[in-house]
């Protein structure tokens, strides 16, 4: 049945079907497999209705509509200008001012596609007239936006604590620090990258330059300390957090900022929900899927073969790194955590490994496959937004893999990195 299954699955890949088609058509043959009485069906659609019912999924639309008011808004305009004006003098600082910008739009969206626009469109224009190679711009942006999967929110943590049973202000806070250590080596290798080719630096600007822009980015800075801080503090839980960023996201673009006014609303709101339908749609048939596969007992046959339950917890977390990478540089991301975490988890409870750690490393290796050839989700939307051919965006991309994937083993070998600012917040 298995074999069968996804087999399905591929085929309908193949066929052009996006990703909702063949999940649930897998899902209802393996149903069929299993009990044969299609009158029985609508147990099915109970399970992708239970799929959409946690309370912590009303967090995803709200990062969803607050990321899209600030992008058509003017906070992520402000953040970009703040750290440009103290970065852009310095050897690479205009790359660095790039990936440091999309970590503070990714601390305030949560979405790595909102991030590619609201940072790259800006900024690729300014790295192309400076002397930077586009295959570079390109992957750099692609990579630094992917550290929006690491900084909370982040709405493919969101997803795994639904799933997973895991605490989503946790999972948030075990983000900061693999986020951070990535921010640093994209950093000091767009330094490296700027000193070899011979890239001029940016004027400096004046200490009432950089105050003035300190001022105008006070008011969108006020997004990460609103989640973290909030979350941090105990004044808010995950949804309450993606609720007030909303409201505050409302205030400052169509009060305070004047960026938009109320015909801006629906295009909005529509913009938003569409793109929560879809993954709504996603999460239910990844719920009735994951219930397939977990009844036929799917996971435990194919652990079995593996042999991850012989390995030890580092053996473990070096399988799941390999199995999430490889999946999402074909599917996407969500989709990969609502099929595979389910298989994942009996080993993961059998060897005692820490769930918010899993969580980090899977969030990580999503981010990775995500920006990797051949079907990595934010290449096609650098395509999309940049109107480039798909072999210069990837032209550019190794390094910035290899750096993601040192981070990756270096969590596996030092945890700490992930669970120490948790351990201090919520132990």
């Amino acid at each position: 049945m298995a074999l069968t299954i996804f087999l399905i699955m591929i085929v309908l890949l193949l066929l052009g079907f996006p990703m909702m088609i063949p999940l649930l058509v897998a899902s209802f043959v393996g149903f069929l497999f299993m009990f044969g009485d299609i009158g029985k069906m609508d147990f099915m659609v109970q399970q992708i209705m239970a799929g959409i019912r946690p309370a912590s999924l009303i967090a995803v639309p709200m990062f969803i509509l607050a990321a899209d008011i600030m992008t058509r808004g003017q906070s992520a305009n402000r953040l970009i200008d703040m750290v440009m004006k103290f970065m852009g003098h310095v050897k690479g600082g205009l790359a660095v001012s790039t990936a440091a910008a999309c970590t503070l739009f990714g601390a305030v969206s949560g979405s790595t596609q909102a991030t590619v626009v609201a940072v790259g469109s800006p900024l690729r224009p300014r790295m192309l007239k400076a002397g930077y190679k586009d295959s570079f711009v390109l992957a750099l942006i692609i990579n630094a936006s992917d550290i929006a999967f690491l900084i909370p929110p982040s709405i493919g943590m969101i997803i795994y604590g639904v799933i997973s049973s895991t605490s989503i202000s946790e999972l948030f806070i075990a983000g900061i620090g693999p986020g951070l250590l990535l921010l640093v080596l994209f950093s000091a290798y767009s330094m490296v990258y700027a000193f070899i080719n011979k890239v001029p630096t940016e004027p400096k600007a004046s200490w009432a330059e950089r105050g003035q822009a300190v001022r105008r980015a006070v008011w969108p800075l006020g997004f990460p300390v609103i989640i973290v801080g909030g979350i941090y503090g105990g004044i808010f839980s995950p949804t309450e957090a993606a609720a007030a960023c909303v409201l505050y996201a409302v205030i400052l673009e169509f009060i305070v900022f004047r960026s938009l006014n109320i015909p801006d609303i629906y295009r909005i709101a529509k913009s938003t929900g569409l793109i929560t339908a879809v993954v709504f749609i996603l999460i239910g048939a990844g719920a009735a899927f994951s219930w397939v596969i977990s009844f036929a007992q799917v996971p435990q046959a194919i652990l079995a073969a593996v042999g991850v339950a012989d390995m030890g917890p580092k053996g473990v977390l070096a399988v799941i790194s390999i199995a999430f990478f490889i999946g999402c540089m074909f599917v996407d991301p969500i989709v990969v955590i609502l099929i595979l975490v389910p298989i994942f988890a009996p080993v993961v409870k059998s060897v005692g490994l820490d769930p918010v750690l899993v969580g980090t490393i899977i969030t990580l290796q999503v981010a990775i496959g995500s920006a990797t050839p051949p079907f990595g989700c934010d290449i096609f939307t650098a395509i999309a937004i940049f109107k480039r051919p798909y072999i210069e965006v990837i032209r550019g991309i190794f390094p910035f893999t290899v750096m993601l994937l040192c981070v990756s083993v270096a969590l596996i070998y030092f945890p700490q990195i992930a669970l120490f600012l948790r351990d201090l917040a919520f132990r």
